[in-house]
């Protein structure tokens, strides 16, 4: 196949990519951007799928964030290929904060206060709770992230929601408008013939 790699990558490779770009954090992030921006469909269905995405990211549904924000992006008519590129807000640079908001957020709804908590010490034994452990042991921190992970959600849902219409809005006006320009330029309006009885 074209522009195959005549190499391919390992097990290892494909999961350090994933946790790591290739590149760096800026060009992957404008790569993602720019995604969004081209997908065809209106700006309402586009925020909304992101946004539903989003909201998948802060649940501590490691492994089904997709699945996820597939649904509610299914649920609420949104677009699915963003719903998609939408879970990228949660990476791993972000998880460690929003299991740790989620955490305190969700204790603070429970039990009306919020402890004090150091994200990467939540992201330490959410990763060693959850792989190593059964779900009754990991519960207790469980719940109280599924509960945080609702309003924490909401907000940044919300907040890509704004960003990617206002973003594909500008971005599919400008299209149109540049197309239009070169279709005129490529194809000009005839010359209107002049009036037989303007003379007379």
């Amino acid at each position: 196949m074209l522009f195959q790699r005549r190499q391919k990558p390992t097990r290892i490779e494909r999961l350090r990519v994933a946790v790591w770009p290739r590149n760096s954090w800026s060009r992957s992030t404008r790569y993602f951007g720019k995604r969004v921006l081209r997908l065809t469909a209106t700006p309402h269905a586009i925020a909304l799928g992101f946004a539903a995405g989003a909201f998948a990211s802060c649940t501590p549904l490691v492994g089904f964030h997709f699945l996820t924000g597939f649904a509610i992006a299914f649920l609420v008519r949104g677009n699915l290929i963003a719903s998609a590129l939408g879970t990228s807000v949660g990476n791993p640079l972000t998880f460690p904060f929003i299991w740790a908001f989620t955490f305190k957020i969700g204790q603070w709804i429970l039990h009306g206060q919020a402890p004090e908590t150091d994200p990467h010490q939540v992201h330490r034994q959410f990763q060693h709770g959850l792989f190593e452990s059964s779900l009754d042991a990991v519960w207790p921190m469980l719940k109280p992230m599924f509960v945080g992970a609702v309003p924490l959600g909401l907000v940044v849902g919300s907040v890509s929601y704004a960003v990617v219409y206002k973003s594909v809005e500008i971005y599919q006006r400008r299209r149109k408008q540049s197309l239009a320009t070169k279709g005129n330029r490529l194809y000009p309006a005839p010359a209107t013939a002049p009036d037989e009885d303007s003379g007379a």
